[in-house]
């Protein structure tokens, strides 16, 4: 896929407030930063194999090609232990943090702390949608009684950049929280608004995506932001291992592609949890 690494910063800053916060994760970890000082996030650094005349900013026409996937491993790493959740066990904030992915655990990634979210976030204009906007919040419903956040990145480039929070509900409010996911995918695949303190955001379509199972439950599906009349797919992948639920997220901020969160992810923090 070609991308137009010039609007980047465009699409990046005209994201409502929640979102930001975790686009704003995936640009850093792709090596954008705002050397201006100012408010705008910088694009990601998507030059590692362009030609100096695509990095000349007299034309903001050009575009590059961004790094390929690593290739991912096909099978989890036999070293790779489960700490027992899978019994409906409630992780505390430390089990989780000794639970979740982290950098070994496969081999073509390495993993950072990452913050969590602010407390304010978006709220849905159509109640039926509220766990998407939950998801996005980086708060995913019913309220976790425990999470952690980190930002997972290819070992190689540094792409692609993705989040993890690794979230407590226990058994029956994981199961809830997968259900109802899998409700608003469908009762919004046109869209809807995030609303939230002084910002909006416009998503233009939600619809599920196929996954390989992992754990006791699984469901990955996009939505697409709609900033500024730039389209942004936003990617989620949600694995449940009893009351725990692993979460990847990840944007495209430089096209229209669905982006690739690879299996072999939600299947090491399956068996990591088990």
């Amino acid at each position: 896929m070609r991308t137009r690494t010039t609007g980047t910063s465009r699409r990046t800053s005209a994201a409502g407030a929640a979102l930001a916060v975790l686009v704003l994760g995936l640009t850093t970890a792709c090596g954008g930063g705002d050397s201006g000082g100012g408010d705008k996030p910088a694009k990601p650094d998507t030059t590692a194999d362009a030609t100096p005349e695509a990095n000349d900013p007299k034309d903001p026409g050009q575009v590059s090609e961004p790094p390929a996937l690593d290739e991912q491993p096909k099978t989890v790493d036999p070293k790779v232990k489960g700490v027992g959740a899978g019994g409906g066990k409630e992780l505390t904030e430390t089990e989780l943090a000794a639970a979740v992915l982290a950098t070994g655990d496969v081999s073509t990634f390495k993993v950072d702390p990452m913050d969590g979210p602010p407390a304010q976030g978006e709220n849905a204009d159509d109640p039926a949608c509220a766990p998407l906007t939950a998801m996005i919040n980086g708060k995913p419903e019913p309220v976790a009684s425990a999470a952690v956040y980190r930002q997972l990145l290819g070992a190689k480039t540094g792409r692609p950049a993705i989040s993890e929070f690794l979230t407590t509900h226990g058994t029956q409010g994981a199961v809830s929280l997968l259900s109802r996911l899998g409700d608003a995918v469908k009762a919004c695949e046109d869209g809807f608004k995030g609303i939230g303190a002084g910002s909006s955001s416009t998503y233009s379509a939600v619809k599920r995506i196929d996954v390989p199972k992992a754990g006791d439950d699984t469901l990955a599906y996009q939505v697409t932001g709609d900033f500024e009349g730039d389209p942004v797919p936003l990617v989620f992948h949600v694995v449940r291992v009893g009351g725990t639920v692993a979460t990847f997220y990840t944007a495209n901020l430089e096209g229209t592609a669905t982006p690739e969160i690879p299996p072999i992810l939600l299947a090491t923090q399956a068996a990591k949890l088990k």
